[in-house]
């Protein structure tokens, strides 16, 4: 994700911001007044960022300075009014007592968490542009960069931001004059390397309708990360390409998990450059995957599982980044680090002179090529099915809440959409696509919260039973060394080996079963015998091929009134193998669509069983001496519409 959120507590919390984060992550001078130790960082002064209404009544404006003495008593005095100094001095002038003064300047009750801090970065792509290019392109990414983190700050205004009051909090409203943040910039990681990010510290204040203050539940904003990750990363990139030139394409980062969409044209020489971390990180992992798999405990047998789950690596990543964390270094002016860092890319990125100074160019060229070949053509329908199949396969026990649709649903968006400008409510109305035809609501109607449109619980309406299991570990490379089985001591490493040199086994992620449940469902859909799915709405060939290079093109589908002629041979061999793999070792965007040559197999074979099964299935409906017989369950039937688990006693329901 390229927004993360953490919670802002009065007392030592605060006190970390107002020292390193207000300066640029730097290290603030003891007794240096905060706009004088900005500008010795060289960071830009923070800025009010929120609706109008919301700030007026504290008497702020957007895009004004942000003082200490607003931070400390917005987020380090629990909650106080921005200028609750100057009204508790003129109330104690006007005769009223400490007490009475002090509730003045109060903000409703007195509370611990203060605020949030979202911190929004661009994909690398982005902010290696903004590096390297001219001063003009560093500010149209800039002020591309602030108008998307406006749009997330609307939308949360809007759509998740949430008063809750009364017993229990029972009640909930939006909060009508909007929410109160400051805005600070960076410019570097702690590596040394570029990246433009700014940190929102957005208070948990809210007026509600009746003028009382109250507090914006955070458990709604954490809840609702991801799809403001997803929306923002939609926002800027569409922004940056659009003020361009450019396009994006999606490329793979790590072998099974999600592509992400990066500006074409920009080496990926140029992001392992600024990925120092990134390589840190991946060395300890190593180490603490190797520890897990091998640790024993007193009796000789394996304390965990002998392979690592997603949530297992998930949790060491973490360990890993905070073992590798480097010591914060000292903030320089952006034109000095600017300089220093073209000197280093040219010097160490092995990417040639030329390419790093006219990066734009390079871009632009690649984008041309895109927008020639790729058509944005968004398919309201066809969208609905695949954010339903990946978001049903990826949540836990296949229930999901609609925020996990709207964040599946702006990042096909962003896939399709290739840095072009969507029209607003799109992502909204592919969303209501997929509930009213391919979800079916389980929701609990027991809890208040339960109610709530937000809240409601999901599972898809269709069947994968098909699909290969879920968790089925892969095996290991006969030429390495395997860890211990369950019950067996751990075996000693071989004398001399490193780790990293053995391939530690991992359950296979969860992305790649979800890219295969969706051709599959696809296909059932456009299979079925029902004619109004029957069209270029599920014309699943068109839609797949849509991205890809014209020498990887198969030949164009049989017209929809001859789709029950069985396919002719050869149809399987349209696709040039050699030509696919010939274009991985460039990291093109078809290798982050997962189009390997083993997968693509794997897709037709699944094509071929789902049709097998369709035709069968409507030769049973049609057969004369079965006219008395249980007919099967159809697709829309709500008995077949509950959540199923593959397993061996389904029934006729396991063919759905």
């Amino acid at each position: 994700m390229t927004v993360d959120i953490r919670v802002i507590r009065a007392g030592q919390m605060y006190r970390y911001y107002l020292r390193e984060t207000v300066v640029g992550d730097g290290r603030r001078p003891a007794r240096t007044p905060l706009r004088a130790a900005q500008e010795q960082a060289g960071v830009p002064v923070g800025r009010w960022m929120g609706r109008g209404l919301g700030l007026a009544v504290l008497g702020l404006a957007p895009g004004e300075e942000v003082t200490e003495a607003q931070l400390r008593n917005l987020f380090g005095e629990r909650g106080r009014h921005p200028y609750a100094d100057r009204i508790e001095a003129e109330r104690l002038a006007a005769g009223d007592s400490p007490k009475e003064a002090f509730k003045a300047g109060a903000l409703g009750r007195r509370v611990t968490v203060t605020g949030v801090d979202f911190v929004f970065r661009p994909q690398p792509t982005i902010y290696l542009l903004w590096a390297f290019g001219d001063e003009e392109t560093r500010r149209v990414i800039e002020a591309a960069h602030e108008r998307a983190i406006e749009r997330v700050l609307e939308w949360i205004e809007d759509e998740v931001a949430v008063i809750r009051y009364g017993k229990d909090g029972i009640y909930r409203v939006r909060p009508p004059g909007g929410l109160v943040a400051a805005r600070f910039r960076h410019y570097e990681a702690r590596s040394g390397r570029p990246l433009l990010h700014d940190h929102l510290l957005l208070s948990v204040k809210g007026q509600r309708l009746d003028g009382k203050w109250g507090s914006i539940h955070t458990t709604a904003l954490h809840e609702n990360t991801v799809a403001a990750s997803a929306l923002y990363n939609e926002l800027v990139a569409a922004e940056v390409c659009e003020a361009l030139g450019l396009a994006t394409e999606p490329r793979t980062v790590t072998p099974g998990r999600r592509p992400v969409m990066e500006i074409a044209g920009v080496p990926n020489e140029l992001i392992r450059w600024t990925a120092r971390r990134s390589d840190q990180i991946a060395a300890c992992l190593a180490e603490l995957e190797h520890e897990y798999v091998t640790a024993v405990d007193d009796d000789g047998e394996l304390k965990f599982l002998p392979v690592v789950s997603e949530r297992a690596r998930a949790k060491m990543n973490q360990i890993a980044a905070r073992k590798t964390r480097p010591p914060k270094q000292k903030t320089q002016p952006l034109a000095q680090l600017r300089a220093w860092w073209k000197v280093s890319a040219i010097l160490t990125s092995k990417v040639a002179a030329d390419v790093i100074n006219s990066l734009l160019e390079h871009a632009r060229a690649a984008a041309a090529a895109i927008r020639a070949r790729v058509a944005a053509v968004v398919d309201v329908a066809l969208a609905a099915v695949d954010v339903t199949a990946t978001v049903f396969v990826m949540n836990e026990g296949g229930r999901f809440h609609r925020r996990h649709l709207l964040a599946e649903a702006r990042r096909h968006l962003a896939l399709v959409m290739r840095g072009r400008r969507r029209d607003p409510g799109l992502d909204e109305e592919i969303v209501a696509a997929a509930i009213s035809t391919h979800c079916l609501d389980i929701t609990e109607r027991k809890t208040v919260r339960g109610l709530e449109a937000g809240y409601r619980l999901y599972t898809a309406r269709w069947s994968l039973s098909d699909l290969p299991a879920r968790r089925r570990p892969p095996t290991p490379a006969p030429d390495r060394q395997p860890p211990a089985d369950p019950g067996e001591p751990a075996a000693p490493r071989s004398p001399g080996q490193d780790v990293g040199e053995w391939e530690i086994p991992r359950i296979p992620l969860q992305y790649e079963r979800a890219v295969l449940a969706g051709a599959v469902v696809r296909q059932k859909l456009r299979t079925t015998t029902v004619t109004v799915v029957r069209g270029r709405a599920y014309d699943v060939v068109a839609h797949q091929q849509a991205a890809m290079p014209e020498q990887l093109l198969a030949p164009e589908p049989a017209d929809s009134e001859h789709d029950d002629q069985e396919q002719k041979p050869g149809r399987r061999d349209a696709i040039d193998m050699t030509a696919l793999r010939a274009l991985r070792a460039s990291r093109t965007d078809v290798e982050a669509l997962d189009l390997t040559a083993d997968r693509l197999r794997h897709l037709q074979d699944m094509y071929t069983k789902a049709g097998e099964d369709a035709r069968a299935r409507a030769a049973r409906w049609t057969a004369p001496d079965d006219a008395d017989a249980v007919r099967p369950v159809r697709p829309d039937d709500q008995q077949a519409h509950r959540p199923q688990e593959p397993g061996p006693h389904r029934g006729r329901e396991a063919g759905h």
